[in-house]
């Protein structure tokens, strides 16, 4: 595995791979990977003969009061696990590498109206940071595929969105969340949780199976659902952002009749900011 830290010889290394007509499979991610992230390599493995993962903790995305000096770095550990999850080259550039001029007076590239409700109403600025670091990996690596973990839904489609509205010719590829014992989510901020926080926190994943049981079911008063949910978290011991039923297909409240709906959550439990969903067929 090729490990290169600048735009300028990581397109040295993939000219030669265009040239040869392989497709590339790309997996941005910022590092300390688990499982989920894993599963994200093995299917960019499977679709593609190149793989591409990169790995940057990106300041714009981070809020004021947020986690951003304290996120766990584990390069070593990360560096092997992608060698055994046969990654052909990792991007690990220095924060001066993608914004040579600063965060401050960068060119922001900003979704509409997807970026502004649910975690955007919530965390005003951390989806520019994404799009805005993402636009610019898409353009360093120049992907055929991009792959995306299920898990962080809104920002699946905020980038399936940006991609199409600047014409990126790559396909967005989602993967399924990939799940602890206790149903869990797998995040890396899973990491800051406590024993106690841990015999607490399959809570959130119950509340969600508990909202699809009942839509599903046949209730269709879901301001009522997200209501009794928010409850149950907060009894629990969570502080919750949100809980949401929301069309699949662009996160817009549901109409009736709506048969492809999903239900996400934020909650805080301790140091760990936690989001999950999951979907939700109406028959």
């Amino acid at each position: 595995m090729e490990i290169i830290t600048t735009g300028a010889r990581l397109r040295e290394q993939l000219r030669p791979w265009r040239a040869a007509r392989e497709s590339i499979a790309f997996v941005p991610t910022m590092g300390n990977l688990h499982a989920g992230h894993l599963q994200l390599m093995h299917h960019a493995r499977s679709v593609a003969d190149r793989v591409v993962a990169s790995i940057f903790v990106n300041p714009m995305q981070f809020g004021p009061r947020e986690d951003f000096a304290s996120y766990p770095v584990t390069p070593e550990a990360d560096q092997a696990a992608l060698q055994e999850a046969a990654a052909d080259l990792l991007f690990l550039p220095e924060t001066a590498e993608i914004y040579p001029q600063g965060t401050a007076v960068t060119t922001v590239v900003q979704v509409p109206g997807l970026s502004t409700v649910l975690e955007g109403a919530h965390r005003p600025t951390h989806f520019n940071g994404v799009t805005t670091v993402v636009a610019k990996l898409f353009n360093l690596v120049q992907p055929d595929i991009a792959v995306f973990g299920e898990k962080d839904y809104q920002q699946l489609l905020l980038i399936r969105r940006m991609a199409a509205d600047l014409c990126f010719p790559i396909r967005i590829d989602g993967v399924a969340t990939v799940r602890e014992a206790s149903g869990l989510a797998m995040s890396s901020r899973n990491q800051y949780l406590s024993a106690v926080e841990r015999a607490i926190v399959p809570r959130l994943y119950q509340t969600l199976l508990d909202v699809k049981a009942e839509v599903e079911t046949g209730e269709r008063d879901y301001a009522g659902v997200e209501q009794a949910a928010l409850r149950q978290l907060a009894e629990a011991g969570f502080q919750p952002d949100y809980v949401s039923v929301r069309r699949q297909v662009d996160l817009g409240l549901p109409e009736p009749g709506e048969r492809a709906l999903i239900v996400l959550a934020a909650v805080t439990l301790g140091r760990a900011r936690l989001i999950d969903n999951i979907r939700i067929s109406v028959v």
